[in-house]
């Protein structure tokens, strides 16, 4: 008789400690995906290899949170230096303020193919491979590949964000562009249930032929067309030419030096920046404790601050009126950390000077690290999945501004706003290692948090992730987990800020860290107790 459990019920605390490794690690948000990681590590490939590995599986095993057709972002340290890609995708070229509106629309819709942008996470696993890996690309997409031709059996938290997805969608998605949707990830005409089987021909059919051929069947081949055909079909903007003329871009990753250790993002149109203009304005401040009023405050405040910012002036680099160097500079931190008093403010941007989604850390014996996020944005994305092929599309779109004025306003050819940010942390130019926190806008946030729990209060990979999370959403509001001080949310509040606290961790985001001992080569690492997080080692 099968046993009858209640898998989302953990009614009782407990503790997972620190992974140690020397040989190879990964860590990310699922068991499946980091073990396949770990896999390729076995038979030969490096880091980066198992990077792409565990990306293409998460596509597979968590599709509630990316997809084949989303877009990627990376850091790689090998051979002592630091490369950041960006394969995020623009706007479509036949796209245009003028054109969404006449669609009906005031403000860029979530869900349906307006909000569809060029796809790059498949470009982003062939890039990788061809600059960095050792073993071929179809070679590493096989573990995805087998998944999602055999199946695999539904873990709890995707259960739970599978089933919550597909009763949004039933409701909102009920046009003929989004029948595919549920044809793919709803057949039996319902969410499958933690522990079920799921699979899904289409998803290994596209890893396989991307596989085969390094990518460019999806930009130049086959699916290329496939999606093209069925964007026209329901008077979506994206093209055949759009994929056609995409490539990825290598950049350089951008920094601030906090207590001496050099905190890494890619620069924008990444958010990673938000991040590091909130470590800018605290790094003079002395903190001693962290679980203080005074700890909680000024880091809400600067944060605060930072998006304010970068809601204003962050987009396409061709757009920015403003660089990421001076919203870095000293003298403009400075500035806007003189705005933090003793009591909650409400924040508005300043004046520069002149001048779901998954996240995986891996790491090899040879002292090569990537810290790697892919998303489809908003859970599933924008609800459409391409007939036959598995490739739900990315809703990234959603974050362009109609208002021709803003800084983000959409425009063809151009690169949005965007939320996934993966971070590295260097010290005397020696790699400590790769961290993120997915989650939307929360992203900077956790980044932040989790830097300061390491370098302040010196807390180990895996309590630097355990330890409670505050979320700032707007104006004076802020979230803390149910696990929060009390006595300290009470603290803020007499302070101004319209404290809530959440039951569910789930949108605080959900991290990964490894860290490398530069004299002994030993990994360790810490993975998310808000998800299904997995750490793979030897």
């Amino acid at each position: 008789m099968t046993l009858k459990l209640d898998y989302l019920n953990n009614p009782y605390p407990s503790q997972r400690n620190t992974v140690f490794a020397q040989n190879g690690m990964v860590a990310t948000s699922q068991p499946l995906a980091a073990q396949a990681g770990l896999d390729i590590l076995k038979k030969g490939g490096n880091a980066i290899d198992a990077a792409i590995a565990t990306a293409a599986c998460l596509t597979v095993v968590e599709p509630t949170s990316n997809g084949i057709g989303g877009d990627a972002f990376a850091l790689v340290w090998t051979k002592g230096e630091l490369h950041g890609l960006n394969a995020s995708g623009p706007a479509p070229q036949s796209i245009s303020i003028e054109a969404v509106k006449e669609k009906g629309h005031d403000t860029m819709p979530k869900m349906g193919l307006i909000p569809v942008t060029v796809p790059g996470a498949p470009s982003a696993w062939a890039e990788l491979s061809k600059k960095f890996g050792k073993l071929p690309l179809s070679e590493v997409l096989q573990p995805a590949i087998d998944y999602a031709e055999k199946g695999y059996p539904i873990s709890p938290t995707l259960g739970k964000y599978w089933k919550g997805a597909y009763n949004s969608y039933k409701k909102f998605c009920t046009t003929e562009e989004f029948t595919h949707w549920f044809e793919t990830f709803a057949p039996d005409g319902r969410a499958p249930e933690i522990g079920e089987i799921w699979s899904s021909h289409g998803h290994a059919d596209t890893l396989r032929q991307i596989g085969e051929t390094n990518g460019e069947a999806f930009y130049r081949g086959e699916l290329a067309h496939k999606i093209a055909d069925f964007s026209k079909q329901h008077n979506g903007f994206l093209t055949y030419e759009d994929l056609a003329a995409y490539q990825p871009e290598w950049v350089q990753p951008i920094k601030v030096n906090y207590r001496g250790y050099d905190v890494w993002e890619i620069p924008p149109n990444g958010q990673g920046i938000v991040a590091l203009m909130a470590l800018n304005m605290l790094k003079e401040d002395t903190f001693t404790e962290r679980d203080s009023l005074e700890t909680y405050h000024k880091q809400i405040e600067a944060m605060k601050l930072a998006f304010a910012d970068a809601k204003k002036y962050v987009s396409d680099t061709t757009a920015m009126t403003h660089t990421a160097e001076e919203l870095l500079s000293y003298s403009f931190a400075k500035e806007r950390r003189g705005l933090i008093t003793d009591t909650a403010l409400t924040p508005e941007p300043g004046t520069p000077p002149k001048g779901g989604t998954v996240y995986l850390a891996t790491a090899d014996g040879e002292g090569n690290m990537v810290s790697f996020i892919q998303s489809n944005y908003m859970g599933f994305g924008s609800g459409v999945v391409v007939p036959g092929t598995g490739i739900g599309l990315q809703n990234r779109g959603h974050d362009f501004s109609l208002d021709p004025e803003h800084e983000n306003a959409l425009a063809p050819g151009k690169k949005t706003y965007h939320t996934i940010i993966p971070g590295f942390l260097t010290k005397d130019n020696e790699a400590v290692g790769p961290f993120g926190v997915m989650g939307g806008y929360m992203q900077p946030q956790g980044h932040m948090q989790v830097v300061m729990n390491t370098v302040d209060f010196h807390l180990n990979p895996q309590a630097a992730l355990d330890a409670p999370r505050w979320q700032w959403m707007e104006g004076k509001t802020v979230h803390v987990e149910h696990h929060f001080p009390q006595h300290l949310a009470q603290a803020l509040q007499r302070k101004g800020h319209n404290i809530q606290v959440t039951l569910d961790g789930g949108s605080f985001g959900r991290g990964q860290i490894i860290w490398r001992d530069p004299q002994t080569g030993t990994l360790t690492g810490g993975t998310e107790p808000r998800t299904d997080g997995c750490i793979a080692s030897w």
